[in-house]
């Protein structure tokens, strides 16, 4: 593959927003890109969990897709597209479509859920995917959602395999498979953090960036947190990354990306607040309170 698969700094995926009638808002989706990359994002995600894409029928998933690759190919920025399931011959499948857009660089794939595979079956899975995959694969390791966990040699594993970029790391904290993973990484393997309240402490022990859907909110705080960590600014670094923390988990406060959605909305990015059921859109309190806690990071983003 001749694509570069250096990932470092802030990359965010992007919620999908939804018109009053429920269509996709595709002009205030391609504002949100730009808004972005304009505020320091080293890429966007497309169809990631903050998208709602399991809600989004295939000509919906297309749209996201096609807005998000104009934005980057104008940019020239990355633009990683979540894919994949619990079937690998599916997951084949969905990552073959992804050679329609040139501007994809990499995407993003889920550890099988529900299904439970052995590590063995698991790192079966992703090489079968990077063999076939027309771009670097990014591991998405999430195991209070997939219900499997994995241990950092199965981790490193996966990282040594040819066409594996790197792994989004939401693992719910900060365990002792983070530290084993951090300390010994494969060559040419990064560690994305994926749970944006321990984002601080990741990069710290060396995570090359994250993927993190409260940066929506507050872009360019946590560029400049990742680069504070990068420069070796500790104590930068550390106030920041508190800060910054206390702002992730008023936006987790309700399920993901009703909270982020809410705000948005609030700044006047996004034309209504919807999410697509079985979520709910966030109640008043947590968006008011993830607004006071944007405020105090940055400036209230102007309205479009």
């Amino acid at each position: 593959m001749a694509q570069d698969t250096a990932l470092r700094g802030i990359h965010v995926p992007l919620v999908t927003p939804f018109d009053s009638s429920g269509g996709i808002a595709a002009g205030a989706l391609e504002r949100l890109a730009h808004e972005v990359l304009d505020a320091g994002a080293a890429g966007i995600v497309a169809l990631g969990t903050t998208a709602e894409a399991a809600s989004l029928d295939p000509a919906e998933r297309d749209l996201v897709t096609e807005v998000c690759a104009r934005v980057c190919r104008e940019r020239g920025a990355r633009l990683t597209v979540g894919a994949g399931s619990s079937d690998t011959r599916a997951s084949e499948a969905a990552l073959a479509r992804l050679g329609r857009w040139p501007e994809v660089r990499t995407a993003l794939v889920t550890v099988p859920s529900f299904v439970r595979p052995s590590p063995a079956g698991v790192l079966a899975h992703f090489e079968r995917l990077a063999a076939s995959s027309p771009v670097p694969l990014i591991v998405y390791h999430i195991p209070y959602r997939t219900g499997l966990p994995l241990d950092a040699a199965t981790l490193r594993a996966l990282g040594a395999l040819p066409g594996v970029a790197a792994v989004k790391y939401a693992g719910g904290g900060i365990d002792q498979e983070a530290v084993a993973l951090l300390g010994d990484l494969p060559a040419g393997f990064d560690v994305l953090a994926g749970d944006d309240t321990y984002l601080s402490p990741l990069l710290a022990m060396g995570a090359a960036g994250g993927i993190l859907a409260s940066a929506h909110l507050a872009t360019a705080r946590f560029v400049e947190l990742a680069d504070a960590w990068q420069a070796g600014d500790a104590l930068r670094a550390r106030e920041l990354g508190h800060a910054l923390a206390r702002l992730s988990a008023a936006a987790f406060a309700e399920p993901n990306p009703a909270v982020v959605k809410g705000v948005l909305h609030a700044q006047g990015r996004i034309p209504c607040p919807d999410v697509r059921l079985p979520l709910l859109p966030a109640g008043a309190e947590s968006v008011a309170e993830t607004l006071r806690r944007t405020a105090e990071l940055e400036p209230v983003i102007s309205t479009v």
